[in-house]
């Protein structure tokens, strides 16, 4: 049943913003936007804790979101976001796709994602996080340790079950690609520069694959651009909201 008391119309004329977080991760990959938005948007952090495929996960997000809403989604957020789009795209306002990609798994990457599974459901899933941290964050910022913990304990919040189910949702995505050119929203494709996860060519192709759609590179940056260079990050959400009013 949908929560009418979510879709209501935010007061004093802020957007509508719904923020899907990636593998691993919850509110606080959000946070610095979360602050720096809090002027121009209401924003809200779906919980993509509980389900096990993107179709469920996209099923939840919309009945707990506004009738309409912009929305921006990081690496697992952004395959999400892309599901949104195909269940419901007359309800999204404007769309951000960060440090994603439109293409399904390879072989290879199915692989590396099934020893990690494996891992986890052998008890080791403490472990799995570090062997992730060079794959996510610019070399540089791995001797961070603030930013470190940041990680550590967002990634031990979300815990081994999500995680699986999280897994498991990525690991069926489609290839996203044939969907792209029916988006008829203002789009915005951001990568951090040394993405590694989902290097630039793959931002590339996305953002010339959406009509209209805006690509911006952030520099010296890695995966989780929202916590690597937040002040980045949230100046170039300001600038795709800033015509939403």
């Amino acid at each position: 049943m949908v929560n009418e008391a979510a879709r209501a119309a935010p007061k004093g004329g802020q957007i509508p913003v719904v923020l899907l977080p990636g593998l691993l991760c919850d509110r606080a990959l959000w946070a610095p936007q979360l602050a720096a938005l809090a002027d121009l948007a209401e924003a809200r952090v779906a919980d993509l804790t509980r389900d096990e495929s993107l179709p469920a996960m996209a099923a939840r997000v919309l009945a707990e979101a506004p009738q309409r809403f912009a929305l921006a989604g990081l690496s697992m957020g952004g395959y999400l976001a892309q599901e949104i789009m195909r269940q419901a795209p007359e309800r999204v306002t404007r769309l951000a796709l960060l440090d994603t990609s439109a293409r399904a798994d390879t072989p290879e990457r199915l692989a590396q994602r099934r020893g990690l599974i494996e891992l986890a459901q052998k008890g080791e899933f403490r472990g799995i996080t570090p062997r992730l941290l060079p794959q996510w964050l610019h070399p540089d910022h791995l001797g961070d340790p603030a930013l470190i913990g940041a990680v550590m304990e967002m990634t031990q919040r979300v815990g081994r079950d999500a995680y699986l189910r999280q897994m498991r949702a990525i690991m069926a995505r489609p290839d996203g690609r044939p969907d792209l050119p029916r988006i008829r929203v203002p789009t915005l494709v951001l990568c951090g520069r040394e993405d590694q996860s989902t290097p630039l060519a793959l931002h590339e192709e996305i953002a010339a694959l959406v009509p209209g759609a805006s690509l911006v590179v952030v520099e010296h940056c890695g995966h989780l651009s929202t916590l690597e260079q937040s002040d980045a990050v949230s100046r170039a959400l300001r600038h795709w909201l800033a015509d939403a009013r």
